[in-house]
């Protein structure tokens, strides 16, 4: 472990989960890879070394939040009002958010205080295509300009602020839109886990209306999952190739036309969109977030993680 003149604790992985302090392992093989992504390694070396770990240091914070809520309403001769933990979670497109997502809702739910822990990926708080199309950004999908930020801010702001029930839209990636009607119900969980771009974001990255609070204010406890540029083209194309032989052959998908192409076709408009769009909105918007995490996943080659930074 490094300990040197900057914010964050460096660990290597064996370091890190030396840390695991005999927290046990509360999934089986068959539900651990039923938790990870199509082009996502997970193997259950990973759940006992990285994230059994990282389980047990946010039972400390969770703890150390719900003492102090505890003094606050004290102090205040109010009656204890329950108020969610938010972890955020963010990183590039194809480095694997969503499975470190559903890893953690897994193993916290399952902590033996019968924790509720919900699950909201900020993707539902993107403009509906037709808005991103009436505004001429659809090709900017993913970057801030693309979400409805008020929204967002005001689901998160309800969340603290204790409200029984809260709603979120639900975003599909087959038709690669807002689901028109369908919403998320979230009815007071002790922890809320929310997985996007975006997570991190601050006002600068809003090039107009720009808000004056940002979801990070609400966030009790962030994570971004890193990886080398290389890693995350290459997971990107292995992705979009599997998803052309899966997801992309339904014709109800918005791209259906990308499985009619030759492999190497669709291999060069991969390579292409990841360039063009994925890259640039990692490099502009995504990247220069990391800094403001709790913690940071570094991955190396399969998806495995061989570092962490945790800040002081």
């Amino acid at each position: 472990m490094e300990n040197s003149f900057s914010p964050y604790l460096t660990f290597s992985r064996d370091e890190w989960a030396a840390l695991r302090n005999s927290e046990p392992l509360t999934l089986t093989e068959d539900e651990i890879q039923n938790l990870k992504g199509i082009d996502d390694e997970l193997s259950m070396q990973e759940v006992e070394e990285i994230y059994l770990p990282l389980s047990r240091l946010l039972s400390y914070y969770v703890n150390a939040r719900n003492s102090r809520q505890a003094v606050l309403m004290k102090f205040l001769n109010l009656q204890k009002q329950k108020i969610p933990f938010i972890i955020g979670i963010a990183g590039s497109v194809s480095v694997g958010k969503s499975t470190t997502a559903r890893v953690l809702q897994a193993l916290l739910s399952r902590w033996k205080e019968h924790t509720r822990v919900s699950l909201v990926t900020t993707d539902g708080f993107l403009y509906p295509n037709a808005v991103l199309e009436s505004k001429g950004i659809m090709q900017k999908k993913g970057f801030p300009i693309s979400y409805d930020i008020k929204r967002l801010l005001q689901f998160v702001t309800d969340i603290k602020s204790g409200k029984p029930e809260v709603r979120a839209p639900k975003y599909s990636h087959l038709i690669y839109d807002i689901i028109p009607g369908d919403e998320t119900l979230i009815q007071l969980p002790d922890i809320l886990i929310l997985e996007g771009l975006n997570v991190l974001q601050s006002g600068m990255d809003y090039p107009s209306e720009k808000p004056r609070k940002f979801v990070s204010d609400y966030v009790d406890f962030s994570i971004y999952v890193d990886a080398e540029e290389c890693l995350l083209e290459k997971w990107y194309v292995s992705r979009f190739m599997k998803f052309r032989k899966g997801a992309f052959a339904d014709k109800k998908s918005y791209f259906y036309n990308y499985s009619l192409l030759s492999e190497k076709e669709a291999e060069k408009v991969a390579h292409s969109i990841w360039r063009e769009v994925n890259r640039k909105n990692l490099r502009k918007n995504i990247l220069p977030t990391r800094e403001r995490a709790s913690l940071i996943l570094h991955k190396g080659e399969n998806h495995g993680v061989n570092s962490v930074r945790l800040r002081k």
